[in-house]
């Protein structure tokens, strides 16, 4: 049985130190000392982002009917393991969510505290495809599209984050001790954890990886999990985007959630598993206004928010949070639920693909949201912090 993801997350799995530091402050933090307009930042033409930003969408839209078409491209990768590396990371702050509203800081059930354009000059850093933080909502450990680890803490300055601190990078290793980008197991698109355990999930290849994280770091070697037979024939580029461990104490404690990105069922909704206990089991979660799911996090109350991100020519970008009760999950069963938040290119949204949640010493439900940049000059690392209102 897979145990508790919270509990994991009053003390995430030590991931190694390192000097990395991503903003400068007035404390002396080292990186970008002054907030202020940026090609990629908050600052500059609201229409020159949003130009940016759909022509980014656009080319990824073109680009990936010849994607499913071709072999799967295997990046370079070395066939032995590195040493995890020190980075730096800079981070420029994200003065307001709503581009052509400073004072407007409600966007449905959510209210923004801060964000953050991530860039470094490290050649591997970007497409960040999710992450999972400590109980404080500081240490993270987060992962590329790239079989790459990154793991580090994030800065505040009060209830804003600043930038990120002791940044290290290294490659995933599978049970051979390689980086399983080597073999072509590279686009590691889900995480979850798990006490001192962490999960992975790759898409294109359909396979989960657990990880000994607590004992050995980012040095740690991946076995694979066992799953159900239907998760094979998933969509090579509409595989796993979601793993939740469910928490203790409410009913499906201790089950891995897996969800495709877009593996569709006979009624065209979003096919999921249940995996743990004595058999998996698989159920739906419906699909509406052409919406794909990018990633899911359990709240303290149990219910599963589900991040969902869609393109089209005709009807634009879009970003959607939906709350699903923790009740309607179970195997068989079609689940919904309301959307709690929604954004479109009007706001500073990119790619999102990544959402975790933590609980401030004040009680506030912080939801943590970070975006895949797709190592394109056309796309931006996002990190964006909104308080839940209940």
């Amino acid at each position: 049985m897979i145990a508790d993801e919270a509990c994991a997350a009053d003390s995430l799995p030590p991931c190694g130190g390192g000097s990395g530091w991503g903003v400068t402050t007035s404390d002396g933090v080292r990186g970008t000392p002054t907030p202020g307009p940026s090609p990629q930042g908050g600052g500059g033409s609201t229409a020159r982002r949003f130009v940016r930003t759909a022509i980014a969408f656009i080319v990824a839209l073109a680009i990936s009917p010849l994607a499913h078409a071709q072999p799967v491209p295997v990046p370079t990768a070395p066939s032995a393991a590195r040493a995890p590396v020190s980075i730096e990371v800079e981070a420029q702050p994200i003065p307001s969510f709503d581009t052509r509203d400073r004072t407007h800081l409600r966007f449905g059930s959510l209210q923004y505290r801060s964000g953050l354009v991530l860039t470094s000059k490290y050649r591997d850093f970007g497409g960040i495809s999710g992450l999972r933080l400590d109980a404080k909502g500081e240490g993270f450990i987060a992962i590329s599209d790239k079989g790459n680890w990154f793991t580090g803490k994030i800065v505040y300055s009060g209830n804003a984050m600043v930038g990120l601190a002791d940044v290290e990078a290294a490659p995933m290793l599978g049970a051979d001790g390689k980086p399983i980008a080597a073999r072509g197991w590279y686009d590691t698109e889900s995480i979850a954890v798990d006490g001192p355990q962490v999960y992975i999930g790759i898409e294109r290849v359909h396979q989960i990886l657990k990880f000994g994280f607590g004992r050995d770091g980012v040095r740690a070697k991946g076995e694979v999990v066992p799953t159900p037979p239907g998760m094979r024939k998933l969509p090579s580029n509409g595989g796993l985007e979601a793993l939740v461990v469910m928490r203790k104490g409410f009913p499906l404690a201790g089950t891995l959630v897996a969800i495709s990105e877009r593996g569709l069922d006979a009624n065209g909704n979003i096919i999921a598993w249940l995996i743990g206990g004595k058999a998996s089991a698989q159920f739906s979660v419906r699909r509406t206004n052409d919406y794909d799911i990018s990633d899911a996090v359990q709240l303290p109350s149990g219910d599963l928010l589900i991040l969902e991100r869609k393109f089209s020519l005709l009807g634009g970008a879009g970003v959607r949070i939906r709350r699903i009760a923790l009740g309607a999950i179970a195997p068989g069963a079609t689940v919904d639920g309301p959307s709690i938040f929604e954004a479109d290119l009007g706001y500073e949204i990119d790619n999102f693909e990544g959402i975790d949640a933590h609980v401030t010493p004040e009680g506030d439900t912080v939801l943590t949201l970070i975006s895949d940049d797709n190592f394109s000059m056309l796309q931006r690392t996002l990190l964006m912090q909104f308080t839940l209102v209940e």
